[in-house]
């Protein structure tokens, strides 16, 4: 007797399951209240795999502890063995960072995984919830694979399942399942911790970071991991393994509604980390994301620093990091909202730089033709090809590396940069749940204005500032690995002096359209390089509201966020 029986179960196709940058992001609801939802882009993501490489394959699952992750678990447990997959490994409690499964992914040479997120969106019942697939170079799956995911979503009539098959996720080992028709099925619960920090003692020098933390004059750290999944990494890696005092961690379980907080490490929504470091009492700090592919570096006294500075920083000392020591650095790169301050790291060092579009897939296919070594973007996700995500704790471990070599603070690296480099300034402002009609009808209006023929020339004044419009477009992309082209990837207006203004249309939110407006403009004034980035910035700014009329079309008074 087969304990386990498949069952082809009816369907119908759901219309809108087209995964995202980072993939299908819905509210809790849908996922609950839409018969077979879930199921229904299970089933595609795995019909994407050859039937022939299921039974060898192993699949890779793990989460960032929100609202119906362990539901969801279960489900992807019994379509997997229904439709062959010879072995599930999966984080214990489901719990496994979103860098932490790419770093497994490519350890185990597995098929691909299935994360359980919607990163840095609201949890709980009345939150977000997510499901993306990630390929077997541990990176996100590229748009040919989510394409694919989205066409055979719209046909799906049935879906496989063994639905008396369950799971203990808390106990780490195997458990081996008789499925008939197939062979037997294996799921493998593993350390959530094990094989990710293996990878950062390979990569880092553990000594000197842990004499940095625990030596005789060490530095005080505080970490947040905002009830998100870094809690577990940051308290075995940080406190245990490197020594800083137990206290240096706060906010490490991860929760299913992250604390009722909303878990994006940004000046907004990290407020009570920002409140903590102005006290002076801690000399670095840093804030992650719910799936722990975000960070946020902030110096004593709550000095900030803009991800699109600490990816150049990261690249300006990137000699401190051993791993680099080792491989080499085989190129730079950024997204193309992110600031220009990578360029001028790139200039001097006389290395490869790559623009690319929002989404880290981007980066990835650079990163496996073996073009790309260190990465980030603004919206505070830093990286390099040690896996194919952005990685929010090696990113703080980066930086510790840097201030154990230079023996600085974070504010006086970040000074010396732009004492040597030139400083970006730059901002983000964010307009969140903006009613969709009218982001796309804003974006559309805005581009026929950027299209007109006499647009490119003219000249736009705010205060004691004009700026000449010298280039604008819609920002495109063709890959240098496989020549495939990116189009739509966001509105540039790009001045004489090099300034720039963009508008984007997010594709991470869950409900109606976030509307993110980016202002970037490099001064090299030593006399100005210390100004508030949001006085240099105003005239620009009024400059970009005055041209989209997002205020009045759109209603918003103000933005969501400014990062």
């Amino acid at each position: 007797t087969f304990l386990n029986k498949q069952h082809y179960l009816e369907t119908k196709p759901y219309t809108d399951q087209k995964p995202g940058t980072s993939g299908l992001r819905k509210r809790v609801t849908v996922f609950q209240q839409n018969q077979h939802y879930a199921e229904n882009f299970i089933q595609s993501i795995i019909s994407t795999t050859e039937p022939s490489q299921r039974q060898e394959g192993s699949l890779v699952v793990g989460g960032d502890g929100r609202f119906f992750m362990k539901d969801a678990i279960q489900l992807i447990v019994q379509i997997a063995a229904a439709n062959g997959i010879g072995r599930l490994v999966i984080g214990q409690d489901g719990i496994m960072s979103t860098p932490a499964v790419s770093c497994v992914i490519r350890k185990l040479k597995a098929i691909g995984g299935i994360i359980l997120t919607a990163s840095h969106n609201p949890g709980g019942p009345n939150g977000d919830f997510g499901i993306k697939y990630n390929i077997s170079s541990g990176g996100p799956a590229p748009e040919g694979i989510t394409d694919k995911i989205f066409q055979i979503s719209k046909g799906l009539q049935e879906y496989h399942i063994c639905p008396e098959l369950k799971v203990d996720l808390s106990t780490i080992g195997k458990q081996t399942f008789e499925v008939d028709t197939f062979k037997p099925f294996t799921v493998e619960i593993v350390d959530s911790v094990a094989s990710y920090a293996e990878m950062l003692r390979d990569i880092f020098d553990f000594a000197a970071l842990k004499k940095l933390l625990s030596g005789p004059n060490h530095i005080n750290v505080r970490l947040d991991a905002m009830h998100g999944v870094v809690g577990p990494y940051v308290k075995k890696i940080v406190c245990e393994e490197l020594g800083a005092p137990a206290n240096s961690a706060v906010n490490c379980v991860p929760s299913e509604d992250f604390g009722g907080h909303h878990p994006d490490p940004n000046l907004t929504y990290a407020a009570d980390l920002v409140n903590t470091m102005k006290g002076g009492e801690y000399d670095f700090g840093a804030a992650f994301d719910g799936d722990g592919d975000r960070n946020m570096i902030l110096g004593k006294h709550g000095f900030f620093v803009n991800p699109s500075d600490s990816v150049a920083v990261i690249g300006a000392n990137i000699t401190c990091i051993p791993y680099f020591q080792k491989t080499g650095v085989k190129g730079l790169a950024r997204s193309m909202p992110t600031s220009g301050a990578l360029d001028n790291v790139a200039k001097a060092l006389k290395m490869e730089l790559y623009e690319t579009p929002t989404g880290w897939k981007f980066f990835g296919n650079l990163m496996d033709a073996g073009k790309l070594s260190l990465c980030g973007e603004e919206s505070f996700g830093t990286g390099s090809d040690h896996i194919r995500e952005k990685d929010g704790l090696w990113a703080v471990l980066a930086w510790l590396s840097i201030l154990a070599t230079r023996k600085q603070s974070v504010e006086d690296i970040m000074k010396d940069h732009w004492q040597k480099f030139g400083r970006n300034f730059f901002t983000r402002y964010d307009y969140e749940e903006v009613d969709s009609d009218a982001a796309n009808k804003m974006i559309a209006d805005l581009q026929n204005t950027m299209f007109d023929k006499g647009f490119v020339g003219q000249k736009f004044s705010s205060g004691d500032k004009t700026y000449q419009v010298e280039k604008a477009d819609n920002f495109a992309y063709t890959d240098p690995v496989d020549s495939s082209v990116s189009k739509g990837q966001g509105l540039r207006i790009i001045f004489s002096d090099g300034s720039r203004i963009i508008f984007r249309l997010s594709g991470t939110g869950s409900a109606g359209a976030t509307i993110r407006l980016y202002i970037d403009s490099y001064e090299k004034d030593p006399q100005k390089i210390y100004q508030d980035p949001q006085v240099m910035l105003a005239p620009l700014v009024d400059i970009a509201l005055k041209i989209s009329q997002l205020q009045e079309k759109t209603g918003r008074t103000g933005p969501t966020v400014i990062t």
